[in-house]
């Protein structure tokens, strides 16, 4: 293969698709507009700089070929399934609460509770779960399932809550000893 021949492959290549390769300066587009790579990229002022169009930005920014687009369509039917996966699995993680202590906890924590109560309820679910959202989704579905009084709810989120500050207090209490780390 000759010089010139490798020259045109890497200039095909580089070219983006649907972009004119014989444009390659903005004096030669009716709009003005600057594309990236541009033979007079510095030469401009920012007066002579024009708009660019909606199908000239199309062209310069959102081209993918077949395979691209495969991936991309990949990755977003990924991602909805972990999604889905996620919310199946904080589904199942709430059913079992209901079934393990739904009506002990109905009975645990009444309206006639302390509120201090929920609160140290909370906290301690959320440091045993290390995930606040966890928590909060089972008080969720255990309110939902009236198997706890909304009041009591609103205490056990807020110790949840609560509880990950606390969590992270902890943490970096444990740091304190190292004074290199500290």
């Amino acid at each position: 293969m000759s010089t010139t021949e490798a020259q045109d492959t890497t200039k095909s290549e580089t070219t983006p698709v649907g972009e004119d390769s014989a444009v390659k300066s903005r004096k030669d587009r009716p709009t003005g507009s600057t594309h990236f790579g541009d033979a007079d990229w510095d030469e401009e002022r920012p007066d002579e700089i024009g708009d660019a169009t909606w199908g000239e930005v199309a062209k310069a920014c959102c081209v993918h070929d077949a395979k691209e687009w495969g991936k991309i369509f990949v990755g977003a039917c990924g991602a909805l399934f972990f999604l889905y996966f996620f919310l199946f699995a904080l589904e199942l993680l709430g059913n079992s609460a209901k079934v393990l202590g739904g009506c002990r906890a109905g009975g645990l924590l009444s309206d006639e509770t302390n509120p201090v109560a929920g609160l140290v309820i909370g906290e301690l679910a959320t440091a045993l779960i290390q995930s606040s959202s966890t928590t909060t989704s089972i008080i969720v579905s255990l309110v939902g399932a009236d198997a706890v009084s909304v009041n009591s709810g609103i205490y056990l989120v807020m110790g949840a809550n609560i509880g990950t500050s606390v969590t992270n207090t902890i943490v970096s209490m444990g740091q304190m000893a190292d004074g290199a780390q500290l």
